[in-house]
């Protein structure tokens, strides 16, 4: 077990230097090609970190949350997640391109890899499944943990709010994302239609919280109550991954000068993954505090039963 928590280790600071290593290609060597000069095989470091950037930090992701499942929610729940998580945002990815539904009217240029039937690149349905767990995990556990603050549990309206925050976090990150990669100097998809939303259109954004509502139930119902419950700690690697895709979106909004999206994202899809992170880390303390104080009490006891006695 230790190996594997190393090698998620090393997959997700890996995810997140591609990351950073991809924002400092677009957003600073791209309008500033001469800095190539000053750099050790810089050209060829640049050609093939936009070759095969953003490939390298899905797949990467893809790994660290895959590992991270396997350990903490084991082989079965893994992917009754990730299985539905992947066809279905497939199906849905293959539709848009080939009708215009349900996202709209948009194709996927070259940059992230090998296209499935020649439209949808096979790293697009991994994202959605790595970023869609993280989602899925904070927003579930976040809600059970404060249902266990009140003695109660995650009854059926609980699992629907899971859901729909869930797909909610997605569908945020994607108000950030989508409207900067798709304009960028280097852009990974183009819209045939450009929207009113930044050049988005607003079907868009349904179609991704459709999708993301759709897989998300799927594997609600297919996980049912057989899922153990996770530690605090076991909270942060969803919530790193959250925060360091939308820091990612962040970052190429701000290089556009998008700020409505990414205020948007903040309220809609920061502010809820922190809360639900931090009302796992306060029911856990809570729980914490209780079990403190009843092994204080059970500890005094034989004390106070051996004073009364010796009263007697």
């Amino acid at each position: 077990m230790k190996q594997l928590i190393r090698v998620e280790r090393i997959c997700l600071i890996g995810h997140l230097i591609s990351m950073a290593f991809g924002l400092a290609g677009m957003l600073w060597v791209m309008p500033h090609p001469e800095v190539l000069a000053l750099i050790p095989s810089g050209q060829t470091l640049f050609r093939w970190s936009m070759a095969g950037g953003g490939v390298v930090y899905i797949l990467l992701g893809t790994a660290a949350v895959a590992i991270y499942a396997y350990r903490t929610l084991g082989v079965r729940l893994w992917l009754a997640f990730m299985l539905p998580a992947v066809f279905i945002s497939l199906g849905s990815e293959l539709l848009g391109t080939s009708t215009g539904f349900p996202f709209g009217n948009y194709s996927y240029l070259s940059g992230l890899g090998y296209k499935i039937a020649g439209l949808v690149p096979f790293t697009i349905p991994l994202s959605w499944f790595y970023l869609g767990l993280a989602s899925y995990l904070l927003a579930r556990f976040g809600l059970t943990n404060l249902a266990a603050r009140r003695s109660a549990n995650l009854g059926w309206l609980g699992h629907i709010g899971a859901v729909v925050i869930g797909a909610l976090l997605l569908t945020s990150w994607d108000f950030v994302l989508d409207p900067a990669m798709s304009q960028t100097a280097l852009p990974f998809w183009y819209w045939h239609q450009p929207g009113a939303f930044f050049g988005m259109p607003y079907q868009n954004f349904v179609g991704w919280m459709g999708t993301g509502v759709v897989f998300m139930t799927v594997a609600a119902v297919l996980w049912g109550k057989q899922v153990p419950q996770l530690q605090t700690t076991q909270l942060n690697l969803p919530l790193v991954v959250y925060l360091g895709n939308f820091t990612f979106a962040a970052v190429m909004s701000i290089g556009a000068g998008f700020w409505i999206p990414l205020l948007l994202g903040l309220l809609l899809g920061v502010a809820p993954a922190v809360l639900c992170w931090q009302w796992g880390q306060t029911a856990l303390t809570a729980d914490s505090s209780v079990g403190a104080i009843d092994s204080v009490t059970e500890a005094v006891s034989p004390i106070d039963d051996s004073v009364e006695r010796l009263a007697a």
